[in-house]
């Protein structure tokens, strides 16, 4: 027999039915994309006829080539793959040069590479060289292995399958999880097909995820042992390359968020679960309001921004960020929280603390009565120029202990003394001190990285909680 359909799976059910219909690209859209991509192989085929250095294989990959895709949402990926014994430099410079002869509009792009991004019969493109590989556990760049991706998920995939990728990416996008970009920190479009065939269908993700703790291990035999670093959020390895982790790029905090999602639309079904929440931000007018409102101060740091992508800056920024944060906590302030964000010409952080200033006098801590350094630190605090408030005295644990008059008190004049020697990223580094800039929030020049970052400090919340009404 089997087993009762609770209401809430029945609902659970009636709301992906109907969002799978809605997220999903027409049959004719299909066929166009199907054709568009051969033809655009074809083309990229016979511009590389006569070049000096020629791709091995010209494929199309990713949600474009399994269908994966959203109805709004389509770029097409094509890889020239060449020869392991062409170099890195003649690998790029022809790679680009070839996406350049077919795509109209080309930008240069960069990723761990760069590549081109452009159009063709109006698809948007990402053209990307890299290398043709036989074995997918020795990649020469960041792209190798894609061919192995593909037809590994082309052969156990079915339609039900790709209608429920469809659904889970739709899904993290609206709970704004959904990219592996380090700005974002969230699922990659490989790792949301990989959770569809493991478990079977997006709500058996969800039943699943809702009962996961971090660090997460997701294993495809019981004798995987992937080598990857246990104090990331989710291990979950490549079946191309099992000791790659395919989630090294979701942040803690963006799996937890997930854990938590999948449990609130498990209780509540509801299509508002897939509907996109844009983050706004909070206006620096705003921020000010709610740093009143909540009778704290804010700092902020400000450093001119490196000639780097968002991938390669957003981990020094992070970085930074937490550097930031441990010295206001070491020399004493109750540390609320931090956030950051890059903007077109600067990089900012923001740190909120209880107050903007410490109090006049700081806490030395002394060594046990009875142990040889006594002596040493009663001669230090009896020293001409020390400037004792009150003590040597014998606190309740029988430790002694003086009290000194503080020179800076503001978060602002400590972070500004000790920003030469916090770890803060080593392309960062180079702005600081000569200019770097760091006042209150209310001296701040406006900017989107203003808005992006208070937006992240001082309007934290689950954006599928609602309060309960009275």
């Amino acid at each position: 027999m089997e087993p009762a359909t609770s209401s809430s799976d029945r609902a659970a059910e009636a709301v992906e039915a109907a969002v799978r219909e809605r997220i999903a690209p027409d049959t004719a859209t299909l066929a166009r994309v199907a054709s568009t991509a051969a033809r655009l192989v074809e083309n990229a085929r016979r511009a590389a006829e006569g070049r000096r250095i020629a791709p091995q294989k010209i494929v199309v990959a990713g949600s474009a080539a399994r269908g994966t895709f959203l109805r709004d949402r389509l770029d097409i990926d094509l890889f020239f793959l060449y020869p392991p014994t062409v170099g890195r430099a003649d690998l790029e410079k022809e790679g680009l040069s070839l996406a350049g002869a077919i795509l109209e509009r080309p930008e240069t792009r960069y990723a761990e590479h760069p590549y081109l991004r452009g159009t063709f019969e109006g698809f948007a493109v990402d053209a990307v060289p890299g290398y043709a590989i036989t074995d997918p556990s020795q990649p020469l760049s960041a792209v190798d292995r894609t061919p192995f991706h593909q037809a590994f998920l082309v052969e156990r995939q079915n339609p039900s399958m790709v209608a429920d990728v469809r659904l889970l990416k739709q899904f993290l996008r609206a709970h704004r999880l959904y990219g592996s970009e380090a700005r974002t920190g969230g699922f990659s479009g490989y790792l949301v097909e990989l959770l569809v065939l493991k478990f079977g269908s997006f709500h058996q993700v969800l039943s699943d995820a809702a009962h996961w703790r971090i660090p997460a291990r997701l294993l495809w035999s019981a004798d995987s042992a992937p080598r990857v670093p246990d104090d990331v959020a989710l291990v979950m390895e490549d079946p191309v390359d099992p000791h790659r982790n395919v989630a090294t790029a979701l942040s803690r905090r963006n799996l937890a968020a997930f854990i938590l999602s999948s449990q609130a639309f498990l209780e509540r079904p509801t299509p508002e679960a897939f509907e996109t929440q844009t983050s706004p931000g909070l206006t620096l007018v705003a921020g000010l309001d709610r740093v009143r409102d909540r009778a704290t101060h804010v700092a902020a740091l400000t450093l001119p921004r490196p000639a780097l992508v968002d991938d390669v800056l957003y981990p020094q920024l992070r970085k930074a960020e937490r550097a930031v944060a441990e010295e206001a906590e070491r020399q004493g302030f109750a540390v609320l929280g931090v956030a950051g964000a890059a903007g077109p010409s600067r990089v900012l952080v923001l740190l909120e603390v209880g107050s903007r200033l410490l109090p006049a006098v700081r806490r030395r801590p002394g060594p046990p009565a009875g142990i040889d350094r006594v002596g040493s630190f009663l001669e230090k605090w009896a020293a001409p120029g020390a400037e004792v408030v009150q003590g040597p005295y014998i606190d309740d644990e029988g430790n002694l202990a003086v009290e000194t008059r503080r020179g800076e008190r503001s978060i602002e004049g400590l972070l500004r003394e000790s920003l030469p020697r916090l770890p803060l990223g080593r392309d960062l580094k180079g702005g600081v001190p000569e200019r770097a800039w760091i006042g209150p929030l209310d001296e701040l020049t406006e900017g989107p990285e203003v808005d992006a970052a208070l937006g992240e400090l001082l309007d934290k919340r689950l954006p599928w909680w609602r309060p309960t009404p009275r």
